[in-house]
């Protein structure tokens, strides 16, 4: 009990003492808490009012004063930096609501404008609706459309026409049935089989194989003979055998009305004699053909019905092509001899050579006129040729003469003989049989085909000779046709005329040559042409080549390339909207046929807008319209002026809207080419896409093509060959075509600025970059050059526009022997568009911009880049020229630019171009 009081006791004093102790800190910190700051203020206070006002150091002072301190004047600068910003700040924020105020005010503006623009443009589109429906009426009603009238089938029993009075007085109104051939029969001709009439055997091997191949591949032969407009019969030539002789002319007479589809009178048959041979027998002279015609070589006047038969040209390339190699050259235009003439007629020849000289015609004609000129003309010539004022060669003595008719001029030698001999003269004279009555031979045509085939004018001495289709072709052109009486001038004609009228008439004999006589397709063509155009049906539309189209998967929407779209201020033009549209169809096929005959006939192809294509030719499904006035429609754009944006927006010209198709050729580059197709996107007037697969390989089937808004027709080929770039493809429905390959890299303002120019010059290339041929006086040949000079004659297709029409041209007409070369270096199919166009046209392209390449950066190397290319060019060039017979590339010395080219102008202005 001690121990614990004790404790409590004695453990109490401790606690009492820490108790005080902690009371008497309390008291000592409040006391400093309370008084110390009094005491410290009191005396801070009495040391400043010590010091005066201006020494205070701890009073109330201002904020500049204050910021004197050292140690405060960082933070000083910084509270004003950030009083600033939040003034500015402040100011802007007033600014941007009062923007948005105002915005928002021009945005209730803007619908309310767009409202009213809803409202006028609905007026719009019902008066447009009211307009075009009026249009159409009134259209109804000045032009009603016209059904193709109802094919009408003669009766099996076809009762025939009326007998024409005589024989001789056959003519298409009273011998030729026209209700066989209406206008939109298509003209189907059947032809007889040789083997089916008793004269077959007696054909001539190589004129009935020959025949038998061109009528293969002719468009207009039927087998269907119920519906054919005209039937054609080979009856000869014929050769004689020792075993049978050939049919009397009662026999063949016979054998003539038997033939299935005769109906008593053969109207609307064509007897057609082939001659291989200058001695032809004129076996039809004695037969009564009816009312059936005769197509052949060698007429008697009193046998020839005008306007109703035929002369026709001899066959000399039965079953081979003409070779252009060993054809000579257009140029020089005057050669070794002034003119030549080698033949012998056997009833003149010695007398001529032993009587004396002639009289004068004007001596002559005072008396009665003489019987026949020959024996003059043999002394006129020889005079000339002894006079040594030029250079002549006159042979009236053969050591081989051919065969031939009583008073016709025999050919002496071979053929070759005498082309050699051509082949060195300016002039061929071409004497007609000195019978009169002898209005056609074989042996004229023959020496005709032979002068015109290696580029010598022909001379034909007799003015009533009937030259091969001389009802259509106008051998005025191409021939020098004087009368006999004239041949003491004979000399002083030839000597006047010009180098160029020379090159003229020699350019117009080689056009008729190779389109009319060249070969036995060529023969047989120009005569079915020569019928069909006699009784005005125009010719079958040609056939377009069909696009076999590769299935593709087209993959997100293209973007639009920065570099091809920063066209600066310039508006290229809307980009459609609508579905593509076609160029219109302007069918000139009556026309061309009724009323351009002779222009047709007498022209190679093109300019389009003046003869669009030979008798020969079919037409074009879609013709030129290279005659804006001509169409009937205002242009749409045109006569805007030459100044605001109405410029820009529109195309103008004068030719209504229209669109140009790009043509892509392409082998194996899928990147690049989905490049080159993505840059396409956004390109106003574009029609479509055709890209030409050259690839045997099919395109990747993963590989996504770029959705650019328009189609794109992946064209399958049958084999790689460049040519397919020109093929006239059915895909392609517009007339302008843009040649590209696929790394080139234009501008959209390029591609526009080109289509413009093209628009203004549609028979001509028009592209970028540009080349020229020039002439190497130490090999003398051709060289091809891509040099920057000031002068070109030629323009890459790789980026170029040009007319539909070319690729027909290029495909069908060109000689085929261009297109195998192409084929074989993989080369030069540009170089053999502009031999075309230049060939046809007489002009020469037409280069936009100052741009002489376009290869897209980092692309893969192409074909140009071989060192080959330029020998294989070397050679494509030296042997299109022996192809023409000519250089028919022209040179140029402008380009087309605009004239505030990428200029920036206010949005007022615009630019334009023009030729410089």
């Amino acid at each position: 009990m001690q121990r614990n009081g004790g404790g409590v006791g004695a453990g109490g004093q401790p606690w009492v003492l820490r108790r005080v102790r902690l009371t008497w800190l309390s008291f000592m910190l409040f006391f400093i808490l309370v008084f110390f700051p009094l005491i410290a203020h009191y005396y801070l206070t009495t040391i400043d009012e010590a010091g005066g006002p201006d020494k205070r150091i701890f009073g109330p002072r201002p904020g500049g004063e204050l910021c004197e301190a050292k140690h405060v004047q960082d933070l000083c600068r910084i509270r004003e930096s950030v009083s600033e910003e939040l003034l500015q700040l402040e100011a802007k924020r007033q600014e941007l609501n009062g923007e948005i105020a105002r915005l928002n005010l021009r945005i209730e503006a803007c619908k309310r404008s767009i409202d009213s623009a809803k409202q006028d443009l609905l007026q719009l589109k019902n008066v447009i609706s009211q307009t075009e429906h009026s249009y159409k009426e009134l259209m109804a009603q000045n032009q009603p459309k016209l059904s193709l009238p109802v094919r009408l089938l003669p009766d099996k029993e076809d009762p025939g026409l009326p007998p024409p009075k005589s024989a001789r007085s056959c003519r298409l109104r009273s011998c030729f049935d026209y209700a066989r051939c209406p206008l939109t029969s298509g003209f189907p001709v059947y032809v007889y089989d040789t083997g089916s009439y008793p004269w077959g055997d007696y054909l001539d091997p190589l004129v009935k194989q020959a025949f038998a191949a061109s009528v293969k591949s002719n468009i207009y032969v039927t087998d269907n003979p119920s519906i054919a407009c005209l039937y054609l019969v080979l009856v000869g030539e014929l050769q004689e055998s020792s075993s049978s002789p050939l049919p009397s002319p009662s026999e063949l007479e016979k054998q003539l009305k038997a033939l299935p589809y005769w109906r008593s009178d053969g109207h609307n048959h064509v007897l057609v004699h082939l001659s291989r041979k200058s001695m032809t027998q004129n076996f039809l002279y004695n037969v009564s053909t009816g009312r059936a015609a005769v197509a052949q070589s060698t007429f008697l006047e009193q046998q020839y019905r005008e306007g109703f038969d035929l002369v026709v040209s001899p066959l000399v390339h039965a079953l081979s092509e003409p070779n252009f190699l060993e054809v000579p050259p257009q140029v020089p235009v005057k050669r070794k001899y002034l003119f030549t003439f080698q033949g012998e007629r056997v009833e003149s020849l010695r007398s001529s050579l032993q009587e004396a000289p002639p009289q004068s015609f004007e001596e002559e004609m005072e008396g009665d006129p003489p019987a026949d000129y020959d024996d003059r003309i043999i002394g006129t010539l020889k005079a000339v040729q002894d006079s040594h004022l030029d250079q002549v060669l006159v042979e009236f003595t053969c050591k081989n003469p051919r065969p031939s008719l009583p008073t016709e001029w025999a050919l002496c030698g071979e053929r070759e003989d005498r082309l050699e001999v051509l082949k060195v003269s300016t002039f061929s004279l071409v004497i007609a049989p000195g019978d009169g009555q002898l209005v056609a031979s074989a042996g004229c045509g023959m020496r005709l085909f032979e002068a015109l085939e290696v580029g010598t004018i022909p001379v034909v001495l007799g003015d009533h000779s009937r030259l091969p289709y001389h009802q259509f072709i106008r051998w005025s052109e191409a021939a020098i046709i004087v009368p006999k009486p004239r041949v003491t001038e004979l000399h002083f004609l030839l000597r006047s005329l010009s180098d160029n009228d020379m090159l003229a008439m020699r350019r117009q004999g080689r056009f008729l040559w190779e389109t009319y006589f060249s070969t036995s397709e060529n023969v047989l063509n120009t005569l079915l042409a020569s019928i069909r155009t006699s009784i005005q049906v125009p010719a079958a539309p040609i056939k377009e080549e069909p696009a076999h189209e590769i299935p593709h998967k087209a993959g997100k929407l293209a973007g639009t390339d920065a570099n091809l779209a920063d066209n600066g201020d310039l508006d290229l033009g809307p980009v459609e909207t609508e579905p593509p549209y076609a160029s219109p169809r302007f069918l000139r096929n009556f026309t061309y046929t009724a009323a351009d005959t002779y222009r047709a006939w007498n022209r190679a192809p093109g300019p389009f807008h003046l003869f669009p294509h030979t008798p020969l030719d079919p037409v074009l499904p879609s013709e030129a319209k290279f005659l804006g006035s001509g169409t009937g429609f205002r242009p749409i754009g045109g006569g805007t002026g030459g100044s605001g944006k109405e410029f820009q927006a529109a195309l103008g010209g004068n030719v209504p809207r229209e669109q140009f198709t790009v043509v892509m050729l392409t082998y194996e580059r899928e990147e690049v080419l989905m490049n080159s197709l993505e840059r396409l996107n956004g390109l106003p007037y574009l029609n479509k896409v055709v890209v030409v697969w050259n690839s045997p390989k099919p395109p990747s089937d993963d590989l996504l093509w770029p959705d650019i808004g328009l189609p794109i027709v992946v064209v399958r080929t049958e084999k790689n060959s460049l040519n397919n770039r020109f093929l006239p493809w059915d895909a392609v429905e517009t007339e302008a075509i843009l040649s590209i390959d696929d790394d080139a890299h234009l501008r959209h303002d390029e591609i526009m600025f080109g289509f413009r120019v093209w628009r203004e010059a549609r028979d001509r290339i028009v592209g970028f970059p540009g080349r020229y041929h020039a002439w190497d006086v130490n090999h003398q040949s051709w060289l091809y050059n891509s040099n920057y000079s000031c002068e070109l004659s030629m323009v890459l297709t790789g980026a170029a526009f040009f007319h539909k029409y070319y690729a027909y041209l290029y495909s069908y007409v060109m000689p085929q022997a261009i297109r195998d070369m192409v084929d074989e270096y993989i080369n030069c199919e540009d170089i053999a568009m502009n031999f075309l166009v230049s060939h046809i046209t007489r002009k020469p392209p037409i280069k936009v911009t100052s741009r002489w390449t376009f290869r897209c950066p980092g692309c893969p190397q192409a074909l140009s880049h071989d060192d080959s290319h330029f020998h294989e060019r070397h050679k494509c060039i030296n042997f299109f020229v022996k192809v023409y017979g000519y250089m028919p590339l022209l040179y140029t010395q402008f380009r087309v630019d605009s004239v505030l080219f990428k200029t920036r102008l206010p949005h007022d202005k615009t630019k334009c171009f023009k030729f410089i």
